[in-house]
């Protein structure tokens, strides 16, 4: 059976990507976002979790993002 696992994140860039070259010339940009959830609890006091999230990209989008992507950008990622 196959399976399928997609995801989507919107957030703010926890420090600047870190950008490289493979010996092949590839490039890779290796940065972290963190995403909030904001609610209210059963007493009415707001309540905030935030996640970390680890994301590589390779190729030309590594160089879109050593281009545009800075710390506390907010980004969408699919």
């Amino acid at each position: 059976m196959n399976s399928l696992n997609k995801v989507q994140l919107i957030g703010n860039l926890t420090a600047d990507p870190e950008v490289r070259q493979t010996p092949n010339g590839q490039y890779v940009a290796n940065f972290s976002m963190a995403t909030n959830r904001v609610w209210k609890d059963s007493a009415g006091m707001k309540q905030e979790q935030v996640e970390f999230h680890n994301i590589v990209v390779w190729g030309k989008l590594a160089e879109i993002v050593e281009q545009y992507v800075k710390k506390g950008k907010k980004i969408y990622i699919e």
